[in-house]
């Protein structure tokens, strides 16, 4: 029996199911764990389940460019994410990933792996199973959310900023020897987008009943104001 929203929905009758979509560098991950918290949901992060099995498949000596075996291997792996927005977790085979599935080796590969249509099925029931399972409600952030993942979502952002303010935005993210200069973090983030948006398998793109928030000229506590108000009406409604 497949998982849906309402199947969520119907275990617990307060519960809301929020969707929060959007490409790199527009503040998901800031706003999606802040919403979560202000309203005692839950949150997940879908873009470190697909970092997490990326991960996995390069320390298995997995060839990511190899579809067949990348699909292979895709149920091999057993990813856990805690879902406390104030400490979100995620382990692979027991191990805590967190900070390994940041670094650029991973990101230079994930769009790869993610791409294989077996990968985002094995991650795809994983999201729904997390969020039927939510007591309260969730925050799900990613790129297909609203599209493919949890299409009956209560509420549906899609966030977008100017490239520009991607770019700078991320390059602050990172640090040490991961930092790079602007041009090249607003170039290695287009060419992400045309991955993930030319991608046969739900690519990224805004469902046609999200709601549009352009980031770019916003602080992110105004984000943040804007969704939790947004979810607050459904709730009320």
């Amino acid at each position: 029996m497949s998982v849906t929203v309402e199947t969520a929905a119907r275990t617990a009758p307060a519960a809301v199911i929020v969707a929060i979509d959007g490409p790199a560098g527009t503040g998901k991950s800031s706003t999606s764990k802040a919403v979560a918290a202000k309203l005692g949901l839950g949150y997940l992060d879908t873009g470190a389940q697909y970092r997490a099995i990326t991960w996995w498949m390069v320390n298995n000596g997995i060839d990511v460019d190899d579809a067949i075996a990348v699909a292979d291997a895709a149920a091999k792996p057993v990813i856990v994410s805690g879902t406390d927005p104030s400490g979100p977790t995620i382990t692979v085979d027991g191990v805590d990933v967190a900070g390994p599935i940041r670094t650029q080796e991973v990101t230079s590969r994930v769009s790869a792996v993610s791409a294989v249509p077996e990968v985002r099925t094995q991650i795809t029931e994983l999201q729904r199973s997390i969020a039927a399972e939510a007591p309260r409600g969730i925050v799900v952030e990613g790129r297909d959310i609203g599209t493919t993942v949890l299409p009956d979502a209560d509420v549906k952002i899609f966030l977008t900023a100017s490239a520009e303010a991607r770019a700078a935005r991320r390059s602050g993210e990172l640090k040490g020897k991961e930092a790079v200069d602007l041009a090249a973090t607003q170039a290695a983030l287009a060419k992400r987008d045309a991955a993930d948006s030319g991608r046969k398998t739900s690519p990224l793109a805004k469902a046609d009943d999200a709601i549009e928030v352009d980031t770019t000229s916003l602080t992110l506590e105004q984000v943040i104001e804007c969704v939790v108000t947004l979810v607050e009406e459904k709730r009320s409604a």
